[in-house]
């Protein structure tokens, strides 16, 4: 069942807009999302920028679709831009139809009622948006410039990179981004991070685990800033990011093999090693679960062995639609809390783990503090603040009180039961165990005086 869009962003309403078209005889042209590629690199006067031209999919093709035969990861080929972790987090949603049938209403085409607009269901911050586009998309030389299908006629992909682009203002602005920005804007979830020189032991299995419940996965391998997208003798990219897709365990031989199933959004550059898909360690697997494995590795996908991945690659992140711990196997119930605020007035933020627990029981909780309009914020350089947040105990004294703000002299006096990383990402997001009782959340810059708008996130178990 759909999720229920709560606002129509930008005041556009899809039903009503289409129906104005039909009326009218003209297709739509969207006046809150011009023909425009970004501000910098991709602006109107930029040599990027020459010799684009703004189509229609009925341009383009003779017979254009939304969705040519189901949506796969192959839908998803990154064109001549630098949104790879874009295009990885579409890929991995193509592995969970419910959450896909959420973001992209599937029953859109270019035949009935068709009046060049179209619809996607986004993630904002709190509430899911309904995003209104025309499908005028950018091409040169009749070819689409970024996001498209192996299928020439298909179209869901660019369209909904065009959504997504419109709600960070810009496709310029999709620059540089994360896999883990993209997962939560589809998804609503929250995404935790391993990286991999401190991955715990059961690492693997968490990802299986995780593949097993729906989340979504990428990776990526680290590089210096001169190694962005450069390729390794072995074919595998720095500075990019790939889709986990799968992971299983075979026998290879007489070795117990664990696996992990990888895709390069570029759909080509695949991993050459051991365990790639002409290597002679498939020779020794058996013969239906070579076939099995196999069968669907398109291009771009590759199976690697995960001794090897750890080796190359440098951070997993996993968005979790539920914030269940992946390690324990257990599902539960969950509070959540989330407020919005500022960073200049380091407000607190006061929540009551459940007091009914044993005292000495500790709770799971899982706090993600968000930047907000990351993206938007790009073309005037507002996106490099670092970002952190701490969690006291409140003292017996402050507990009878009615509103509870610990002074910065008891602060002083005080250790956090908690402090998180400090990082540039829109996202800090990290896992505690906590005694039951009263706390308080407060989020900061790394810097004094910043101000930026943020949403904070705390999951904890009831």
């Amino acid at each position: 069942m759909r999720v229920k869009a709560s606002v129509k962003y930008l005041g556009q309403d899809f039903e009503e807009l289409r129906r104005q078209c039909l009326r009218s005889g003209q297709l739509f042209c969207d006046p809150t999302f011009p023909e425009s590629l970004g501000f910098n690199e991709l602006g109107p006067n930029s040599a990027n920028a020459r010799e684009v031209q703004w189509k229609r999919p009925k341009e383009l093709c003779p017979n254009p679709h939304f969705i040519v035969g189901g949506t796969t990861t192959t839908d998803i080929c990154q064109g001549d831009f630098g949104d790879c972790w874009l295009m990885a987090a579409i890929a991995s949603l193509t592995l969970n139809q419910d959450i896909l049938a959420h973001v992209i209403y599937p029953d859109q085409n270019f035949t009935n009622d068709y009046a060049g607009i179209f619809r996607f269901q986004l993630w904002q911050y709190v509430q899911w948006v309904d995003v209104v586009i025309d499908d005028l998309l950018p091409t040169k030389n009749s070819q689409l410039l970024f996001v498209h299908s192996a299928e020439r006629n298909e179209f869901w992909s660019a369209l909904l990179e065009k959504a997504y682009a419109k709600v960070n203002c810009s496709y310029e602005s999709l620059k540089r981004g994360r896999s883990a920005e993209g997962f939560e804007d589809f998804t609503g979830g929250i995404v935790e991070h391993y990286y991999l020189s401190q991955a715990p032991l059961s690492l693997f299995n968490v990802i299986k685990q995780a593949l097993g419940r729906g989340s979504l996965l990428s990776t990526s391998i680290h590089g210096t800033a001169h190694e962005t997208e450069v390729v390794t003798q072995e074919q595998l990219v720095k500075r990019h990011a790939y889709s986990i897709i799968g992971a299983e365990e075979i026998q290879v031989g007489g070795d117990r093999v664990q696996l992990l199933h990888l895709r390069n959004p570029w759909g080509y550059k695949q991993w050459t090693g051991a365990l790639s898909d002409k290597s002679r360690e498939w020779n020794q697997v058996l013969p239906q679960v070579k076939a099995k494995l196999l069968r669907c590795a398109d291009e771009g996908e590759f199976w690697m062995a995960y001794s090897d991945f750890k080796q190359w690659y440098a951070v997993v992140e996993i968005c979790n639609l539920i914030p269940d711990s992946l390690s324990s196997g257990r599902l539960g119930l969950w509070d959540l809390w989330q407020f919005e605020a500022t960073f200049k007035s380091n407000q607190q933020f006061v929540i009551n783990l459940d007091s009914s627990r044993q005292r000495d029981m500790y709770s799971s909780i899982l706090v993600g503090l968000m930047k907000k309009d990351v993206h938007k914020n790009k073309p005037y350089g507002q996106d490099l603040n670092n970002i952190c947040f701490s969690i006291y105990p409140v003292p017996k004294e402050y507990k009878s009180r009615r509103s509870i703000r610990l002074s910065s002299e008891t602060l002083s006096q005080m250790r956090p039961a908690f402090r998180s990383v400090s990082s540039v990402r829109r996202e800090v997001c990290q896992r505690c165990e906590l005694l039951p009782g009263v706390y308080v959340i407060i989020s900061s810059t790394n810097d004094p005086h910043h101000k930026g708008s943020f949403l904070l996130r705390v999951f904890s178990e009831k």
